[in-house]
């Protein structure tokens, strides 16, 4: 899977989860669906048909590296220095995609509480205003009764 898709992906859910109404409710609802699919009799099944496969290939394919590393000594080391940069490189983007899909995370949920603040802000000076203009009318209305 392509780095910065996984990256994203994560930042997307992060962002929904931190971001939604539903909250910790949410997350836990989506945390016990993802349990349930894992416990899933058809999904342990290919879980263990591929674990399986895992192991009856493992020797086959260490054979043929062995075999590969023997014909061209400089080949392995060549491939796993290779490797090891290109591991690297993907280590250190992934984690900058994170810090940077982290920071755009705290980005939008502050920029949701000022708007949440500022609605609540004008909700209550609205409030005082009517409650002002309502008690204006009794006191008008007081005023007429004496």
């Amino acid at each position: 899977m392509n780095p910065r898709i996984f990256v994203l992906a994560v930042g997307v859910a992060i962002g929904y989860i931190v971001g939604a109404r539903a909250g910790r409710a949410r997350y836990d609802e989506m945390a016990a669906t993802v349990s349930k699919l894992w416990r899933d009799p058809r999904v342990r099944k290919v879980r263990t048909d591929v674990e399986s496969y895992a192991r009856q290939q493992a020797p086959v394919i260490r054979e043929r590296a062995e075999a590969l590393a023997a014909a061209t000594p400089g080949f392995a080391k060549d491939v796993a220095d290779r490797t090891a940069t290109v591991a690297k490189d993907v280590a250190d983007k992934t984690t900058a995609a994170a810090k940077e899909a982290a920071d755009r995370a705290t980005k939008s949920v502050r920029d949701a509480r000022d708007r949440g603040e500022a609605v609540v802000d004008r909700a209550v000076a609205t409030v005082g205003k009517t409650r002002d203009g309502a008690l204006a009318q009794l006191d008008d209305a007081d005023d007429e009764v004496v």
